[in-house]
């Protein structure tokens, strides 16, 4: 009887799905259906839409009708179009370009901790935080004739130099990237400054006893280390730089004469102040192409560079 009774277990009861658990489980998905609705009602669709559209020629009031790759053909023909091609082309590698070079610089620089290096983070991240229309006025200023940057030539024997900055074709274009690239290099020093700080410093202290010097230990480990980061960073860039608006458009409105015209301003003047919905669309589908292209060239190579190492 006493083995029998050891022996004894009683049965396994059932699983039964509590209410609580039920509910907890409606509430989960309730946190990912609803954000992924509203992303679906707000970016895809109108992503979507937009496709669509730019099949059309449609000014937003009568019935669109579908006219095929038309506004795609057109646009080759549009001097317009291949100049605010130009323009963004050259935008994105000068704004990219030096914005990256520049954020990088001074995380780099004001990484270690030293005395008074978080004023000097707060002053480089400051203009971040200024909204573009701010932003614009205050360039507005300093780029008047007889603003701060014509007075400095002036000062230091370069009045030659002196000129309207924003109404000169030649220089506008580079006369906006400045405030653009005043905002753009905090935000990225922030971002470089966060990939810093996953840096293991006993990679650095193991190559110091080994004899590495800094350059070498930069190289080595540092970089390599921030390959994560630089792949969002360049994202970030690419579509700041492919998406810049603001500061174009309260400062020039793409002129003069179209010479600081970005892709843009152009969809917008043209889409939606020209009621030109169809060509628009079709010029919002070329800045996602540039976009998304540029970021799946960068991460094949990145990906590629990694194999081969």
């Amino acid at each position: 009887m006493a083995s029998v009774a050891k022996s004894y277990r009683p049965a396994a009861k059932p699983y039964r799905r509590t209410w609580h658990g039920s509910r907890d489980a409606l509430v989960l998905l309730a946190f990912v259906l609803v954000p992924f609705a509203l992303e679906m009602f707000w970016t895809f669709w109108p992503a979507l839409n937009s496709l669509y559209i730019s099949l059309t020629q449609w000014d937003g009031i009568s019935p669109p009708t579908f006219i095929g790759l038309d506004n795609y053909a057109r646009m080759w023909s549009d001097a317009t179009f291949l100049l605010a091609l130009r323009n963004t082309v050259l935008w994105l590698v000068l704004f990219g370009g030096l914005s990256v070079l520049g954020g990088f610089g001074l995380a780099v620089l004001l990484d270690k901790p030293r005395p008074g290096v978080g004023i000097y983070r707060a002053i480089f991240f400051l203009p971040v935080v200024f909204s573009m229309v701010v932003t614009a006025l205050v360039w507005r200023m300093i780029y008047q004739p007889e603003g701060v940057v014509n007075g400095l030539l002036s000062a230091v024997g370069l009045a030659d130099q002196a000129r309207i900055w924003l109404g000169d074709s030649d220089t506008v274009l580079y006369a906006l990237i400045v405030p653009a690239l005043w905002r753009q290099i905090g935000y990225i020093m922030v971002l470089f400054l966060a990939g810093l700080k996953t840096v293991d410093p006993l990679l650095h202290e193991a190559a110091r006893t080994d004899g590495a010097n800094a350059f070498q230990r930069f190289r080595h480990i540092t970089l390599p280390q921030l390959r994560p980061i630089t792949t969002v960073v360049l994202a970030v860039t690419v579509i700041d730089a492919l998406r810049s608006f603001d500061i174009v458009w309260a400062l020039t409105k793409g002129g003069p004469y179209h010479s600081s015209e970005l892709l843009s301003t152009y969809q917008f003047s043209t889409g939606v102040l020209g009621s030109q919905l169809g060509y628009g669309s079709a010029l919002a589908v070329v800045i996602f192409i540039l976009t998304v292209g540029t970021i799946i060239v960068y991460l094949v190579r990145s990906l590629g560079e990694e194999e081969t190492a």
